[in-house]
């Protein structure tokens, strides 16, 4: 099942119209609402841009203008309010979110996918750099989410765990495929160590320049 496609794909715009469904707000409150509820730390929020996500809303029929405040010499302050098409296209949009699993791109799967090009010894010492972040970050997210719990229903920090279960899985991964690498048990690890000793694309590898590489291997095979 595939996820709908929708006439606007940033993550802000799904988040602004949930902020608008507890009140009309302006851009600015906006924003302010946004970092006080924490969802700055999984939606990136740009004041700047945030602007334009409000005008693009607009446009589409999904927020409108509601009043505009007046207050002595400041600037006039526009309000915007969810419209009932934009409650529907909020309600569609993140239950696709929620039930469909989507193709994202993580950067460091990036990294896992090229680190061929480094040796394996290398490779070895910077994901032993990588665990030990993911620890700190770990041991700080949980001692974080222990104080929130202290003082807000477990509703509301469903993300901050997921987060937190998230680095754990990561860094428990990484050191399951360093003691690969360290005990030589990894698939293609003499391989590796070869093309780094002599320059030379190991026979074994040359299957993956052939085919086009390790997700068409894969499609063949099932």
């Amino acid at each position: 099942m595939a996820a709908k496609r929708r006439k606007l794909g940033n993550p802000l715009a799904l988040a602004v119209m949930v902020v608008l469904t507890q009140k009309p707000m302006h851009p600015y409150e906006i924003a302010q609402t946004l970092r006080r509820q924490g969802k700055d730390a999984t939606t990136k929020i740009n004041y700047g841009s945030l602007y334009t996500v409000v005008q693009n809303l607009e446009k589409h029929g999904f927020v409108e203008v509601t009043d505009v405040e007046r207050q002595g010499n400041r600037p006039e302050r526009t309000l915007y309010g969810i419209t009932d098409a934009g409650r529907e296209e909020m309600t569609e949009w993140l239950s696709d979110l929620i039930a469909v699993p989507a193709r994202e791109y993580p950067i460091f799967e990036t990294a896992l996918s090229l680190m061929g090009v480094i040796p394996p010894d290398e490779v070895v010492r910077l994901l032993d750099e990588r665990v030990v972040s993911l620890e700190v970050q770990a041991a700080s997210s949980r001692g974080a989410l222990d104080k929130l719990y202290e003082t807000l229903p477990r509703v509301f920090l469903v993300e901050v765990e997921y987060q937190l279960h998230m680095v754990e899985a990561q860094a428990e991964w990484v050191r399951g495929f360093l003691d690969e690498v360290r005990s030589g048990e990894l698939g293609g690890i003499d391989g590796w160590r070869s093309f780094h000793e002599t320059g030379q694309v190991p026979p074994e590898f040359q299957v993956l320049e052939d085919t086009g590489g390790v997700e068409d291997v894969a499609d063949k095979k099932q």
